[in-house]
């Protein structure tokens, strides 16, 4: 009899494994054949916001990997952005056009020699893993002094992290170029190599939330102390958190810098972080569907009410008025976290809604 429940749950969980396994399929094929048709139907402006949802959606799954899933409370975002940034920049600018934009300061040997054509390929996709990694081993290197604390100790203490990387990229101009910041960037990032990456990194994410290292970080998320006395190495688990999630945000960050062309240490402001942490908290905490569609409706819905700025747009008595969109839009957020207010989909996913509204 035992041997017999065993079959039925081992063949329940193989059909479990089959059936997400043939929704990836599914959703990967339908997302790949969208972005080779959308030039065909889209123009330049629409592809270019939906290229920028793309990015945001990139850092928003990967931000929500460490303030959603793993539980911690970090304001570091546009630190890790910038430094993917600028590595990206670094890497892809030629030595000539390094000298001509560093002209207050010359830049290091080091900075002015490093150069990774783009032309060649494969290596945009090297740059960003690159751009990646050191953003990861900077978070390595933050995560000994930054989990000695909990709480709002934490927020504060990366919310200073974010500052303190804005303020060294404007003080060192042989690295950065200081507030002068660097241009002329190869735009490598087109849109479906974008689409392509962040299709790419929302799988790998997935895989990583719904994996035992996934599960250690819900366990830290809903009771650090009770998942310590499990067994689990919560330091290491909150590290490790902290590194992908820095990972991904140095790739978009590498990706946001070629899509531009452009990039200044006020670009990477606190209002990055405020941004991303609207649109986790819009879709819900530790929900990888809630941030994409929460990516959606944040940038999208700012652009859908642009019209609302230009002064000779009107729909009857309704005249537009510089600074109006942001009133509106402002009101419509809280209004949506009045009402939903552990956001759209909570700590769950879409299809665990489903189930739910199905009675399984």
């Amino acid at each position: 009899m035992e041997k017999v429940k065993l079959k039925i749950k081992n063949v329940k969980i193989i059909n479990e494994a089959i059936g997400y396994f043939m929704l990836i399929a599914a959703v990967t094929v339908a997302f790949l054949v969208f972005l080779f048709f959308s030039p065909h139907i889209f123009g330049s402006y629409t592809l270019t916001v939906l290229g920028n949802i793309y990015i945001f959606i990139i850092l928003a799954i990967s931000y929500n990997l460490i303030n959603g899933v793993a539980g911690q409370f970090s304001l570091e975002p546009n630190g890790f952005v910038a430094i993917g940034a600028y590595v990206t920049a670094i890497l892809l600018l030629s030595p000539e056009i390094k000298s001509e934009l560093y002209m207050l300061t010359p830049p290091l040997p080091l900075i002015r020699d490093v150069f990774l054509n783009p032309n060649v390929p494969f290596n945009p996709f090297l740059v960003l893993v690159i751009s990646g990694i050191v953003s990861s081993l900077l978070a390595l290197t933050l995560a000994f002094p930054v989990f000695r604390v909990r709480g709002d100790y934490l927020a504060i203490v990366t919310l200073g992290f974010g500052f303190i990387i804005r303020i060294f990229l404007i003080n060192n101009p042989e690295i950065s170029n200081g507030s002068m910041g660097l241009d002329s960037i190869p735009g490598f990032a087109s849109y479906f190599w974008i689409g392509v990456t962040c299709l790419v990194t929302v799988i790998l994410v997935y895989n990583i939330v719904y994996s035992k290292f996934g599960r250690a970080m819900k366990a830290v998320r809903d009771d650090e102390d009770a998942a310590l006395a499990m067994g689990v190495n919560t330091f290491k688990t909150k590290t490790l958190a902290f590194m992908t999630s820095a990972f991904f945000e140095g790739v978009g960050g590498g990706l946001l810098a070629s899509s531009i062309g452009s990039i200044s240490p006020d670009q990477f402001t606190f209002m990055l972080t405020f941004q991303l942490l609207i649109i986790i908290v819009l879709g819900g905490l530790g929900s990888m569907s809630g941030s994409i569609l929460g990516a959606f409706l944040f940038l999208g819905g700012m652009e859908l009410l642009r019209p609302l700025d230009d002064a000779t747009w009107h729909i009857g008595f309704i005249h537009g008025i510089p600074g109006l969109r942001m009133v509106v839009f402002s009101v419509l957020l809280l209004l949506i976290m009045l009402f939903a207010r552990r956001g759209f989909f909570g700590n769950k996913e879409i299809w665990d809604y489903v189930k739910i509204r199905r009675g399984k």
